[in-house]
């Protein structure tokens, strides 16, 4: 498909650059067969049925961005040496080794070092065909200690030009659920939950369950090419364990409906639904790429924010709810003043 049919005008005032507070006061806008209504997240458990299972993705977001001087080698040229190398990783490769992207790449090569303070240094390796170079710490402290000693926030890239990351962030881009390191980016759709919301949605019958998926930064990465065939997505690893997919698979035994949590909890559960739409384990990596024309297989729903135009979660949602109604879906919410992006209110979609 053409990606310019995902396109659509955004107002830079419509980008929230801060959560609501409380989180669960965020506005909803549901799309069912019903039509459209303007609501408020705690409306959420009135929206749903006793027996379905909210799916939330229990990753956790490390200070992925790093500032740092890339060191001399031997055959330096004097004027390479001393160069500013920003890093942002985006996925972990092996104990010592993540995957980044990097600011200034022209000045850096495979096995040069870049000193980010701290006592925090790494060597880069080789250059992937996406421009991301490895990098392997150095030393013997785990990756996340040394992260939380010279990192920042990974806040998206939408926000982070708009003003600098602080103290705040620590806090407001971790969802309540964050419990297994690695991402890079948050699961932000679960950013509106409360642990009063879901003690209201238990009372409505609504169950939950958690999977993992570690966000990476090429979520934030442009569509570049001019018809969706020819995009690639990055790979993001995850792990649907075997006590989940029985209980969804449950679910919807017993009539229930699974809606996944965020775009993140979505292509992770299609991405180990076969085509019988039995949910299985899955662990490794999915690059899995959902446009119109998918046939959905493990989820019937979706909580989600509202996202970029010409984005692969902009074509997800479509792919969902249908290009032309979430078109005028995204028109009311912007004629509404609804925030968008990963601090901005949310959507229920049920097809």
């Amino acid at each position: 498909m053409n990606v310019d049919l995902f396109d659509f005008e955004l107002p830079n005032d419509r980008i929230a650059l801060r959560p609501a507070a409380p989180r669960d006061s965020a506005r909803l806008l549901v799309l069912d067969g019903a039509g459209t209504r303007d609501l408020r997240m705690t409306d959420l458990p009135g929206q749903l049925r006793a027996g379905d299972c909210l799916v939330f993705n229990d990753t956790r977001v490390i200070p992925a961005q790093l500032e740092g001087m890339r060191g001399g080698r031997e055959d330096d040229v004097p004027s390479a040496s001393g160069a500013k190398i920003g890093a942002t990783l985006h996925k972990r490769e092996g104990p010592r080794r993540w995957r980044a992207f990097i600011r200034n790449a022209k000045r850096l090569r495979d096995g040069d070092t870049i000193d980010f303070g701290q006592g925090v240094a790494a060597t880069a390796g080789d250059r992937a065909a996406d421009g991301s170079f490895a990098l392997d710490f150095a030393g013997d402290e785990p990756v996340e200690l040394l992260l939380a000693r010279c990192g920042r926030m990974p806040l998206p890239p939408y926000i982070a030009s708009k003003r600098p990351t602080d103290a705040r962030d620590a806090d407001d881009y971790q969802t309540m659920f964050a419990s297994e390191p690695g991402a890079v980016a948050a699961p932000t759709a679960a950013l509106h939950f409360t642990p009063g919301l879901l003690a209201a949605l238990d009372a409505a019958g609504v169950g939950h369950s958690m999977l993992t998926l570690h966000v990476g930064a090429g979520t934030f990465l442009p569509v570049k090419a001019e018809d969706t065939a020819d995009h690639r997505m990055h790979a993001e690893w995850g792990r649907i364990d075997q006590a989940t997919a029985d209980r969804l698979n449950a679910v919807r035994a017993g009539g229930g409906r699974v809606i996944a949590v965020g775009t993140t909890s979505l292509r992770l559960i299609e991405s180990a639904a076969g085509d019988d739409r039995v949910i299985r384990p899955f662990e490794g990596d999915t690059a899995i790429f959902i446009t119109p024309g998918y046939r959905f297989r493990g989820v019937d729903g979706l909580v989600t924010n509202f996202h970029l135009p010409r984005s692969t979660l902009f074509m997800l949602v479509s792919a969902l709810m249908g290009l032309d109604r979430m078109q005028g879906a995204y028109a009311h919410a912007i004629a509404e003043k609804y925030r968008f992006y990963s601090y901005g209110d949310a959507s229920l979609l049920l097809p």
